[in-house]
């Protein structure tokens, strides 16, 4: 198990976040997780395409930043329709 596991389905992190979820509170933390990401050789297994830029961007995916964008997509509508199709509380 690594740290990334813990961002789940439809969820994002920044390399600072997936850093300090590993433990590392360092400065140079962040660019740790990005090196680590770089060498991922399981692109959807390990889920690195929810790892986002401190500011929100995308960066730095071996699949494309397009192939990233669309993961994301995905994962955000499939979470919305579960959302949608939850019952109403009482």
């Amino acid at each position: 198990m690594t740290a990334l596991d813990d961002v789940g389905y439809g969820q994002t992190t920044t390399y600072r976040g997936l850093a300090l979820l590993a433990g590392d509170n360092e400065p140079q933390g962040a660019q740790r997780a990005g090196i680590a990401m770089a060498r991922n050789p399981i692109l959807i297994r390990v889920p690195c395409h929810r790892v986002l830029a401190a500011d929100g961007s995308l960066r730095g995916y071996r699949g494309g930043l397009d192939r990233k964008r669309a993961l994301l997509d995905l994962e955000s509508a499939a979470r919305q329709t579960e959302a949608g199709a939850q019952p109403a509380a009482a």
